[in-house]
């Protein structure tokens, strides 16, 4: 099947001018400064709008547990 009318390209142009990306819109973190995402916790130090939210540390700590878990199991596994 073909086309009747061929888009020209200017058409084709103005049909995808719509189509460029934006920025993502990005605010300082009101407590450490850090750049973080609007309307989100602040990955840092775990703030949103001068509240303490998300325990950074205890997350981090957890993730180590995690990675040393992760680590011995593969050295018992390849033995």
């Amino acid at each position: 099947m073909v086309v009747r009318m061929r888009a020209t390209r200017a058409h084709t142009k103005n049909r995808r001018s719509h189509h460029a990306l934006s920025a993502p819109a990005l605010i300082s973190c009101e407590v450490c400064g850090a750049s973080v995402l609007r309307h989100r916790a602040c990955l840092s130090c775990g703030n949103y709008r001068g509240k303490k939210v998300i325990d950074v540390a205890a997350k981090a700590q957890k993730r180590a547990e995690k990675k040393v878990a992760r680590e011995k199991a593969a050295a018992a596994g390849s033995k």
